[in-house]
């Protein structure tokens, strides 16, 4: 009995790059797509946070996501961790300077979110956003 351990010829095929790898708007949702990555960065465009602020204010993220998410803001540039004390450092976040080229799309985001919000539910007196927030997701 004859037992060739190798494997045939084209067997594993090679990892493909990904069909999107150089399309602007995969890239723009690759860096703040996502559930939580605009309400976070609505957020630190209005004043740095502590990891607990922030928690409290995105929520209902949990702390793993929450992890998470600043994570690859902070790997893409968007979001600078600032340590500003003694071990256990207590961190803040902040928007990068990069981070801040980004509000534009945050804002456009909300605005256009508001009018859909108003287009399916009605107007805004209607739905529980009307308390008067400026984002309406928890605020």
């Amino acid at each position: 009995m004859h037992s060739d351990k190798t494997a045939p010829r084209g067997a594993y095929l090679l990892a493909k790059p990904h069909p999107l790898a150089g399309c602007p708007l995969h890239a723009a949702f690759v860096a703040v797509g996502g559930k939580w990555k605009l309400t976070i960065l609505y957020w630190l465009a209005r004043e740095p946070n502590h990891f607990s602020g922030l928690l409290r204010r995105v929520a209902p993220i949990s702390h793993k996501v929450l992890t998470e998410q600043l994570r690859e803001l902070e790997a893409d540039g968007l979001v600078e961790r600032q340590v500003i004390g003694p071990v256990p450092a207590p961190v803040r976040y902040r928007l990068s300077r990069y981070g801040e080229s980004v509000l534009p799309l945050v804002e456009q985001a909300r605005v256009w979110g508001l009018a859909h919000l108003e287009r399916v539910r009605g107007p805004r007196a209607e739905h529980p956003t009307a308390g008067g927030s400026s984002l309406g997701c928890g605020e």
